[in-house]
């Protein structure tokens, strides 16, 4: 059984994040939504600075949409903000629901962390880290209480990691399928690689914050790049352009 080794490495070894202090779903649910494909180390700041200025799902739901996406610049992909402020919206109105799933923007991994996380459901998030453990201890949890999920991810996520897994120090390690024969994987040799500078998100990026903060278009951008940036956030309604020129929804 590797539960019980597992939760007891887990209460020593965990790292103090802040939206592991909470039960609140909606610190949870903004959590959530923040670390996807972005890192731990990027979020926190972002997350507590989101948390002071809305600290509930009825003031997000509040705010204007120029604010949100303002508040959300560099943690990429804005339409996440629209469909947490969205979801935030629903709960504001009718309370959170059974199946979180039903919100706007919300699928089963969020549904199933929040569920656990918030609501203490016995289920099992799987993210890619969770997905990983499960895979190289041929391990399937006769039981799955909260904490398991978080203990699981912290592993994945620390120790048995994707590219260099250190099973010299595993909790688990003496009842797992693969101990010791994870191969250590090089990393590839670098290559020449697109800046994020250079791409069509950090133009988008650059296109909302100056609309969030009321200034001119970026300058300094080849014109080129800025109108298909724009044209792209107007086609996901993330931007509106009228008779005034261009502006964020409302």
């Amino acid at each position: 059984m590797l539960a019980e080794p597992l939760l007891d490495w887990y209460a020593d070894a965990a790292r103090d994040l802040p939206w592991r202090r909470t039960r609140d779903p909606y610190a949870i649910l903004v959590s959530e939504v923040m670390l996807q494909q972005t890192q731990v180390a990027r979020v926190v700041g972002r997350y507590e600075a989101w948390m002071r200025r809305w600290p509930t799902a009825g003031a997000l739901a509040a705010a204007p949409v120029a604010d949100v996406l303002g508040e959300w610049v560099g943690l990429g992909y804005n339409r996440r903000a629209l469909r947490l402020r969205e979801a935030c919206a629903v709960v504001a109105r009718d309370g959170w629901p059974e199946d979180l799933r039903t919100l706007p923007g919300i699928g089963p991994y969020t549904a199933a962390a929040v569920g656990a996380f918030a609501f203490g459901r016995h289920e099992l998030p799987v993210d890619t880290n969770v997905r990983r453990v499960l895979e190289r201890t041929g391990w399937t949890p006769a039981r799955t209480p909260p904490e398991l999920g978080q203990a699981v991810m912290e592993l994945g996520a620390t120790v048995c990691r994707a590219r260099d897994a250190a099973c010299g120090r595993c909790p688990v390690a003496s009842g797992c399928a693969s101990n010791g024969r994870v191969e250590v994987v090089p990393r590839a040799p670098a290559r020449t690689r697109e800046r994020f500078e250079d791409s069509n998100r950090w133009v988008r990026g650059r296109v909302v914050e100056a609309l969030a903060r009321g200034g001119p278009l970026p300058e300094g951008i080849d014109l080129g790049r800025l109108e298909t940036a724009i044209a792209g956030l107007v086609a996901d309604g993330l931007v509106i352009r009228d008779g005034q020129g261009l502006r964020l929804p409302d």
